[in-house]
Protein backbone atom coordinates (compact mmCIF):
# COMPACT_ATOMS: atom_id res chain seq x y z
CA UNK A 1 0.00 0.00 0.00
CA UNK A 2 1.15 3.04 -1.02
CA UNK A 3 2.30 5.44 2.11
CA UNK A 4 0.78 8.81 2.50
CA UNK A 5 2.34 11.79 0.75
CA UNK A 6 5.07 14.00 3.31
CA UNK A 7 3.54 17.07 5.08
CA UNK A 8 7.04 18.77 4.93
CA UNK A 9 9.42 18.43 2.06
CA UNK A 10 13.01 18.13 4.62
CA UNK A 11 14.51 15.68 2.59
CA UNK A 12 14.99 14.66 -1.01
CA UNK A 13 13.41 11.53 -0.62
CA UNK A 14 10.84 13.31 0.91
CA UNK A 15 10.61 15.22 -2.58
CA UNK A 16 10.69 11.55 -4.22
CA UNK A 17 7.53 10.25 -2.51
CA UNK A 18 5.95 13.37 -3.23
CA UNK A 19 6.96 13.38 -6.82
CA UNK A 20 5.77 9.51 -7.56
CA UNK A 21 2.26 10.25 -5.87
CA UNK A 22 1.91 12.71 -8.50
CA UNK A 23 3.04 11.06 -11.70
CA UNK A 24 0.73 8.10 -10.05
CA UNK A 25 -2.07 10.20 -10.20
CA UNK A 26 -1.90 12.65 -13.27
CA UNK A 27 -0.95 12.34 -16.54
CA UNK A 28 0.66 15.76 -16.85
CA UNK A 29 2.94 15.24 -14.08
CA UNK A 30 3.81 12.27 -15.81
CA UNK A 31 4.86 13.56 -18.92
CA UNK A 32 6.96 16.11 -16.99
CA UNK A 33 8.66 13.73 -14.79
CA UNK A 34 9.53 11.51 -18.03
CA UNK A 35 10.40 14.29 -20.28
CA UNK A 36 12.18 16.44 -18.04
CA UNK A 37 12.91 14.15 -15.13
CA UNK A 38 12.35 14.72 -11.46
CA UNK A 39 12.85 18.25 -9.95
CA UNK A 40 16.11 18.65 -7.44
CA UNK A 41 15.48 19.70 -3.76
CA UNK A 42 16.26 23.29 -3.74
CA UNK A 43 16.30 24.41 -0.19
CA UNK A 44 17.07 27.78 1.38
CA UNK A 45 17.80 28.60 4.53
CA UNK A 46 14.83 30.23 6.78
CA UNK A 47 15.27 33.79 7.96
CA UNK A 48 15.25 37.15 7.13
CA UNK A 49 18.11 37.02 4.40
CA UNK A 50 16.21 34.08 2.47
CA UNK A 51 13.23 36.34 2.63
CA UNK A 52 15.22 39.18 1.56
CA UNK A 53 16.60 37.30 -1.24
CA UNK A 54 12.98 36.39 -2.57
CA UNK A 55 11.86 40.47 -2.43
CA UNK A 56 15.16 41.13 -4.36
CA UNK A 57 14.16 38.43 -6.95
CA UNK A 58 10.94 40.33 -7.32
CA UNK A 59 10.47 40.42 -11.29
CA UNK A 60 13.85 39.93 -12.46
CA UNK A 61 15.87 37.66 -14.80
CA UNK A 62 18.03 35.41 -12.55
CA UNK A 63 20.92 37.22 -14.13
CA UNK A 64 19.84 40.69 -13.31
CA UNK A 65 18.61 39.35 -9.67
CA UNK A 66 21.68 37.71 -8.61
CA UNK A 67 23.94 40.49 -9.30
CA UNK A 68 21.82 42.64 -7.64
CA UNK A 69 22.25 40.51 -4.22
CA UNK A 70 26.05 39.72 -4.73
CA UNK A 71 26.51 43.34 -4.57
CA UNK A 72 24.28 44.03 -1.80
CA UNK A 73 26.01 40.94 0.30
CA UNK A 74 29.44 42.31 -0.76
CA UNK A 75 28.30 46.01 0.13
CA UNK A 76 26.93 45.27 3.51
CA UNK A 77 28.66 42.46 4.21
CA UNK A 78 26.34 40.90 6.81
CA UNK A 79 22.66 40.43 5.99
CA UNK A 80 20.93 41.45 9.13
CA UNK A 81 17.94 43.66 9.82
CA UNK A 82 19.35 45.98 11.38
CA UNK A 83 22.30 46.67 9.13
CA UNK A 84 19.70 47.52 6.24
CA UNK A 85 17.80 50.08 7.83
CA UNK A 86 21.29 51.55 8.88
CA UNK A 87 22.17 51.85 5.13
CA UNK A 88 20.92 55.01 3.56
CA UNK A 89 18.91 54.55 0.42
CA UNK A 90 21.73 56.32 -1.37
CA UNK A 91 23.78 53.16 -0.73
CA UNK A 92 21.13 50.72 -1.59
CA UNK A 93 20.61 52.37 -4.79
CA UNK A 94 24.18 51.57 -5.79
CA UNK A 95 23.43 47.82 -5.69
CA UNK A 96 20.92 48.09 -7.91
CA UNK A 97 17.68 47.93 -5.78
CA UNK A 98 14.97 50.27 -7.11
CA UNK A 99 13.10 53.10 -5.18
CA UNK A 100 10.07 50.44 -4.32
CA UNK A 101 12.29 47.38 -3.75
CA UNK A 102 14.16 49.77 -1.09
CA UNK A 103 11.05 50.58 0.47
CA UNK A 104 10.30 47.20 1.35
CA UNK A 105 13.35 45.80 1.60
CA UNK A 106 13.15 48.38 4.79
CA UNK A 107 9.24 47.14 5.50
CA UNK A 108 10.82 43.85 6.27
CA UNK A 109 13.29 44.97 8.28
CA UNK A 110 11.08 46.86 10.20
CA UNK A 111 8.86 44.09 10.53
CA UNK A 112 11.07 41.86 11.98
CA UNK A 113 12.94 44.36 13.97
CA UNK A 114 9.44 45.14 16.03
CA UNK A 115 8.37 41.95 16.03
CA UNK A 116 5.33 42.29 14.20
CA UNK A 117 6.60 39.96 11.56
CA UNK A 118 7.82 36.64 13.26
CA UNK A 119 9.55 34.83 10.89
CA UNK A 120 10.78 32.42 13.51
CA UNK A 121 7.24 31.38 14.52
CA UNK A 122 5.96 30.97 11.04
CA UNK A 123 7.14 27.55 11.47
CA UNK A 124 4.50 26.67 13.97
CA UNK A 125 1.44 28.15 11.93
CA UNK A 126 -0.63 26.72 8.90
CA UNK A 127 -0.10 27.63 5.52
CA UNK A 128 -2.72 30.08 5.73
CA UNK A 129 -1.80 31.97 8.78
CA UNK A 130 1.87 31.65 7.62
CA UNK A 131 0.79 33.54 4.32
CA UNK A 132 -1.25 36.28 5.96
CA UNK A 133 1.44 36.90 8.37
CA UNK A 134 4.27 36.96 5.45
CA UNK A 135 1.55 39.56 3.29
CA UNK A 136 0.96 42.01 6.05
CA UNK A 137 4.45 43.19 5.54
CA UNK A 138 4.15 45.81 2.72
CA UNK A 139 6.19 44.51 -0.97
CA UNK A 140 5.41 41.03 0.55
CA UNK A 141 2.55 40.02 -1.86
CA UNK A 142 1.81 36.03 -2.77
CA UNK A 143 4.22 35.02 -5.04
CA UNK A 144 6.98 35.87 -2.26
CA UNK A 145 5.14 34.34 0.61
CA UNK A 146 4.42 31.14 -1.54
CA UNK A 147 8.35 31.22 -2.78
CA UNK A 148 9.55 31.18 1.03
CA UNK A 149 7.06 28.56 2.77
CA UNK A 150 8.35 26.39 -0.44
CA UNK A 151 11.77 26.45 -0.56
CA UNK A 152 12.42 27.62 3.08
CA UNK A 153 9.82 25.88 4.98
CA UNK A 154 9.62 22.87 2.91
CA UNK A 155 5.29 23.31 2.50
CA UNK A 156 4.42 21.24 -0.36
CA UNK A 157 1.37 22.46 -0.56
CA UNK A 158 1.64 26.30 -1.13
CA UNK A 159 0.66 27.31 -5.09
CA UNK A 160 2.55 30.25 -6.87
CA UNK A 161 -0.66 29.99 -9.41
CA UNK A 162 1.06 33.43 -10.71
CA UNK A 163 4.56 32.28 -11.51
CA UNK A 164 4.85 33.06 -15.36
CA UNK A 165 7.47 30.12 -15.66
CA UNK A 166 5.15 27.38 -13.76
CA UNK A 167 1.65 28.75 -15.87
CA UNK A 168 4.08 28.59 -19.17
CA UNK A 169 4.98 25.23 -18.07
CA UNK A 170 1.70 24.14 -17.36
CA UNK A 171 0.67 25.62 -20.70
CA UNK A 172 2.83 23.36 -23.00
CA UNK A 173 2.61 19.57 -20.70
CA UNK A 174 -1.35 20.02 -20.59
CA UNK A 175 -1.85 21.26 -24.41
CA UNK A 176 -3.39 25.08 -23.37
CA UNK A 177 -3.77 27.39 -26.10
CA UNK A 178 -2.65 29.67 -24.14
CA UNK A 179 -1.08 30.35 -21.29
CA UNK A 180 -3.35 30.33 -17.97
CA UNK A 181 -4.01 33.20 -15.82
CA UNK A 182 -4.48 32.78 -12.00
CA UNK A 183 -7.89 31.53 -11.30
CA UNK A 184 -7.69 28.92 -14.23
CA UNK A 185 -4.03 27.58 -12.35
CA UNK A 186 -5.13 27.58 -9.46
CA UNK A 187 -8.54 25.69 -10.56
CA UNK A 188 -6.04 22.51 -11.98
CA UNK A 189 -4.20 22.28 -8.99
CA UNK A 190 -6.95 21.10 -7.18
CA UNK A 191 -6.72 18.20 -8.61
CA UNK A 192 -2.92 18.03 -6.65
CA UNK A 193 -3.71 19.01 -3.35
CA UNK A 194 -1.93 17.91 -0.72
CA UNK A 195 0.81 18.35 -3.39
CA UNK A 196 0.70 21.43 -5.28
CA UNK A 197 3.65 22.92 -4.20
CA UNK A 198 5.66 19.83 -5.78
CA UNK A 199 3.22 20.18 -8.94
CA UNK A 200 4.80 23.55 -8.81
CA UNK A 201 8.25 22.32 -8.43
CA UNK A 202 7.62 19.45 -11.26
CA UNK A 203 6.57 22.39 -13.71
CA UNK A 204 9.51 24.23 -12.73
CA UNK A 205 11.61 21.64 -13.93
CA UNK A 206 9.61 20.82 -16.69
CA UNK A 207 9.84 24.87 -17.87
CA UNK A 208 13.80 24.76 -18.01
CA UNK A 209 14.31 21.67 -19.96
CA UNK A 210 11.89 22.80 -22.45
CA UNK A 211 13.29 26.55 -22.80
CA UNK A 212 17.13 25.16 -22.14
CA UNK A 213 17.64 28.24 -19.60
CA UNK A 214 17.80 28.80 -15.85
CA UNK A 215 14.79 29.04 -13.61
CA UNK A 216 15.98 31.84 -9.99
CA UNK A 217 18.13 30.03 -7.52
Amino acid sequence: MRKSPPTRLKTKADLNDAVAHLVACCPHMKRAVTEAGPPPLRKRKRGFESLLKIIVEQQLSTASANAIWSRLQIGLQEIEPSVVQRADDKTLRSFGLSGPKIRYCRALSEAVLSGDLDLAGLARRPDEAAMEALQSVKGIGRWTAEIYLLFCLGRPNVWPAGDIAVQSALQAVAGYDARPGTQEMDEAAENWRPLRGVAALVLWNYYRHINQRPIWE
